[in-house]
């Protein structure tokens, strides 16, 4: 008899995203490899098994009725590629032409989305395997046949599979993003450690990358729940969950909020246990966000424990004596300590609701904002916005386009046979910036060295054609195992797939050494290519999407600012400005980032734009408190009060967004007598305005030192473009 734990273990591994998708392609290997091997169709294996490789690798989720017009969009693509390669395979320069013409509209249909970017890149890859095996194609139809017949067939799976858990898709990304909030909460203690020498600059910068993980898992749980919901039939479990995450949303913003100078507390209350146990508090609850993601993705109600309510209650019993105390030191700094425990108490109340989210939430925050494009008219107009030379994607495809053709060239220039493996590096290597070019290229080569390494003896150890059939459907599933999570490993086993696929057809010794060649000269196109074609470094971008975030983060102040006259709602408006804002922060982050890796004579301002990063998720975190605290003001006079203060920030935003499009002629706007009137207004409001003008008033003061910042950013920018 199976043990409890041991059957909650085999559930957790049921659970996991990469099992159910390694499950998904083992059954469809086996499914092809079974009857190939009885039937001795030995000529149909190598096919099959890169049609299956191509439709999982184009599969994303979706509800049924999208995963099967799907489905069909991807059959149809890979008709067209595979097709269009037999056809013209003898002929070179219509080939050139159309590999060309073909590479550049298949990647240009990513603009209508992440579902057709996976279609088009699994297309190309159809039209490479097409390519490996068509000097020995008996006919204008066999590989095409086999190709699409493995596609359709790993299709099927992928239906059957979510006709049987539909939901399970959604659980799993809702559990990944409590997962990484769990870990956020974590991270953000850090800055309640009560030391005198810390440095807020390192503290916000793990802050913001950490918060770049949180924002890229609530677009993907978004993402999955849009295709459960956006027809509008909702059933008890769809509903409960799409709840559940709007409740993710809330406590993000919450855990994002700043309501003060860290370095400040920490100085005031350095003798006291107050940050102690602030730290203690968002370290429990971190641990409840991970036990969250547990019970999410085993399916399980989740039961909220004690320990995290006891440390709210001594950090309570714990505010109540410092304010007991009357020191004058601290009295000035106990608002926001009683802010910070609102926060955190309305924290802990979200989770302890997780199982019940109708206890927190109202009917206004059912509906979430759908980003796609739907109609025929939508997608064209969406690839045309995209038909520019300052269009990121418009680059890539010219990019790869020119690779893909060059590498042809190479290959006729050469007569080399099995040529089309540098063919198939490019697609895989060449990616849309340097730094993920580099990656890639590195985790590739060394990738298919190890799997070369490996594949000989192996091939010496298991000579029989039945065994090496076997290692060819545990490399697969390997392969996908890993592809997300450890490039370098997935590339090792692709490589053993395809040397057991080859040597089916008694070519297996012959590829190694071209496939370790061909890679190499892959990888040298594919850094030409993302170097000299159209170059995308970061640093000639990084002045607009600063100009970005800043813009996003005065909408989301102004969307905030409105509900103080209202009162609190999760409306759409407020919810799409706030997801904006922290897409836009996000995206700084990681612009500034791949900028370290590229050349050093292509990064420029390397110290400013760390600091304006830093400043720029200061102030998202100081207006995300804000919008953790909204209430409405009944009293005209403390709201005229609140709108004056956020009329002058707004337009010194609007000034700083126009300094950073580069117009020439903006002069910096810092409003002095706005920055006294706030000093002022802020100490002598007691009421929830003290607060609203606090939170202003830490905005403002960032404010002259991204002037600077931004001033600083031309001047090195126009002596870069002068060097």
């Amino acid at each position: 008899m199976i043990s409890k734990r041991s059957s909650l273990t085999l559930r957790e591994y049921w659970a996991n995203s990469r099992i159910n998708y390694s499950v998904r392609v083992f059954i469809a290997l086996v499914g092809v490899a079974l009857p190939c091997w009885w039937f001795g169709a030995t000529e149909a294996i190598t096919p099959l098994v890169l049609g299956i490789i191509a439709s999982a690798l184009a599969e994303t989720d979706d509800n049924l009725a999208g995963r099967f017009s799907a489905l069909i969009t991807t059959l149809v693509c890979f008709a067209i590629a595979t097709f269009s390669i037999e056809l013209l395979f003898d002929y070179p320069l219509l080939f050139t032409i159309g590999l060309i013409s073909s590479t550049f509209g298949f990647t240009m249909l990513g603009a209508i989305g992440p579902r057709y970017a996976s279609i088009a890149f699994a297309s190309l890859l159809t039209a490479v395997y097409t390519m490996l095996g068509a000097h020995e194609s008996v006919n204008l139809w066999f590989q095409p046949a086999m190709l699409l017949a493995g596609a359709a067939w790993y299709g099927v799976i992928s239906l059957v599979w979510l006709m049987l858990w539909p939901m399970q898709p959604v659980q799993q990304s809702l559990a990944a993003l409590f997962k990484t909030l769990g870990k956020y909460l974590d991270q953000k203690s850090d800055m309640f450690h009560p030391s005198r020498d810390v440095n807020p600059q390192a503290l916000r910068l793990t802050d913001a990358d950490q918060n770049r993980h949180v924002v890229n898992t609530l677009n993907a749980a978004k993402a999955s729940l849009l295709n459960r919901v956006r027809r509008g039939r909702l059933n008890d479990s769809s509903r409960q969950l799409l709840k559940i995450y709007i409740l993710a949303q809330d406590i993000h913003e919450r855990a994002n909020s700043s309501h003060y100078r860290y370095q400040d507390l920490a100085t005031v209350f350095f003798h006291s246990d107050i940050l102690f146990r602030l730290q203690r508090l968002l370290r429990l609850q971190a641990k409840a966000c991970l036990e969250v993601s547990h019970c999410l993705t085993l399916s399980r109600p989740y039961r909220h424990g004690e320990e995290s309510i006891k440390a709210l209650d001594e950090l309570n019993e714990s505010l109540i004596y410092v304010k007991e105390q009357n020191n004058p030191e601290w009295n000035a700094l106990l608002s926001q300590l009683d802010y910070l425990f609102r926060n955190l108490a309305t924290v802990e109340r979200q989770l302890a609701n997780i199982s019940n989210p109708d206890a927190t939430q109202t009917d206004e925050d059912k509906e979430i904002a759908d980003p796609d494009a739907h109609s025929l008219r939508d997608k064209i107009s969406r690839i045309w916005a995209q038909m520019t030379p300052k269009s990121l994607l418009f680059r890539h495809a010219v990019r790869l386009s020119l690779s893909l053709a060059v590498g042809y060239g190479i290959i006729q220039a050469l007569d080399l046979t099995r040529g089309y493996w540098i063919l198939l590096t490019i697609l895989f290597v060449c990616q849309a910036n340097y730094s993920a070019t580099r990656s890639k290229l590195t985790e590739r080569v060394s990738g298919t060295l190890i799997g070369l390494l490996i594949g000989l003896p192996l091939l010496t150890l298991f000579p029989d054609p039945t065994g090496q059939l076997v290692l060819m459907v545990l490399f697969g599933v390997l392969f996908f195992a890993f592809r997300t999570t450890h490039y370098a490993a997935a590339t090792t086993f692709i490589t053993l797939l395809v040397l057991m696929c080859f040597n089916q057809l008694g070519e297996g010794y012959a590829v190694m050494l071209p496939r370790l060649g061909d890679t190499l000269i892959g990888c040298l196109l594919s850094v030409i290519a993302v170097r000299f074609v159209l170059p995308d470094w970061q640093a000639h971008r990084l002045r607009g999407i600063m100009q970005d975030a800043v813009a996003a983060n005065r909408d989301y102040l102004a969307q905030i600012i409105g509900q103080y006259r209202i009162g609190k709602r999760d409306t759409m408006a407020y919810r799409v400005a706030r997801r904006e804002a922290h897409n836009n922060d996000a995206q700084l982050t990681t612009a500034i980032s791949n900028m370290l890796a590229e050349p050093g004579r292509y990064q420029t301002a390397t110290d400013e734009s760390f600091r304006f990063l830093c400043l720029n998720h200061a102030m998202l975190s100081y207006i995300s408190a804000l919008g953790a605290h909204r209430m409405q003001m009944d009293d005209d006079s403390i709201h005229e009060l609140v709108s004056k203060a956020h009329r002058g920030i707004h337009k010194e935003l609007d000034c700083l967004v126009a300094k950073l499009s580069k117009e020439s002629d903006v002069q910096s706007c810092y409003d002095d007598e706005l920055a006294k009137h706030l000093g002022k207004w802020r100490e002598e409001e007691s009421s929830s305005a003290g607060m609203v003008l606090q939170q202003l008033h830490l905005i403002h003061r960032i404010l002259p030192e991204m002037h600077m910042l931004t001033d600083k950013l031309a001047e090195k920018a126009l002596k870069h473009s002068k060097s």
